[in-house]
């Protein structure tokens, strides 16, 4: 059994929030994969199911961002989980917007929901880096990940939950490398195809007339080349 865990705030005021996009993610996850309704439990909102062969938990801390971790921690202890079976879905000011990345354990970098994490099971934990880029300065972090995706972001944030949830199944087999390649396959712009050039070849030389025989005298020749 594996426990996945997306980091976000409760409530309708935050549910569009770059901050949520870890919610985001396992609410993609559930639709696509059938799981079982949410359920109210461990300070936070859980449903069960299954990617391939693996039992999964999917866990949305209802706690507050900062206390991410005590929800967390209360569902490993009931069902005896291993912190090293948690993968934690976040936001990633250091990635650009739709990029993701895959780490096993590190530190928090600062990120709220991590550092709670962090305090309540260590940091022997996978996490899902789901990119939204950085405002700039360090000043507008808190009002930029605490503000809403824009309409102009729709299409990018969409690739990436369904790269996200295509890739579940991977995920959960712990092969993080066929889960990057199913992200990639939603979020990276296709390739054109281009037809090929032929090959130039050169001209064909101009083929020179074969010389007829001449049966003239020489005398014959030395008088017409002066006609």
């Amino acid at each position: 059994m594996k426990l996945f865990v997306g980091l976000g705030n409760p409530g309708q005021k935050y549910a569009r929030n770059r901050h949520n996009i870890g919610f985001m993610a396992l609410d993609q996850i559930a639709d696509d994969h059938g799981f079982g309704p949410w359920k109210s439990k461990f300070q936070g909102d859980i449903t069960e199911g299954r990617l391939g062969s693996e039992k999964i938990l999917l866990l949305k801390p209802q706690t507050f961002m900062n206390r991410s971790g005590q929800s967390v921690g209360e569902a490993m202890r009931f069902y005896k989980l291993d912190s090293t079976d948690v993968t934690v879905f976040h936001d990633e000011l250091d990635l650009v917007p739709g990029k993701v990345r895959v780490k096993a354990g590190g530190g928090h970098a600062g990120h709220n929901g991590l550092r709670s994490i962090h305090e309540h099971i260590g940091a022997a934990y996978d996490r899902v880096r789901l990119g939204i880029g950085h405002p700039g300065r360090k000043e507008m972090v808190s009002p930029y990940v605490l503000s809403d995706f824009a309409k102009s972001e729709g299409d990018w944030l969409s690739k990436l939950l369904r790269g996200v949830s295509d890739g579940a199944n991977y995920l959960a087999q712990d092969e993080g490398g066929k889960f990057m390649n199913a992200v990639a396959l939603r979020t990276a712009p296709a390739r054109s195809s281009k037809t090929a050039t032929p090959a130039k070849t050169d001209p064909k030389p101009e083929a020179k007339p074969e010389p007829l025989n001449d049966d003239r005298s020489t005398m014959q020749k030395l008088l017409d080349k002066f006609k």
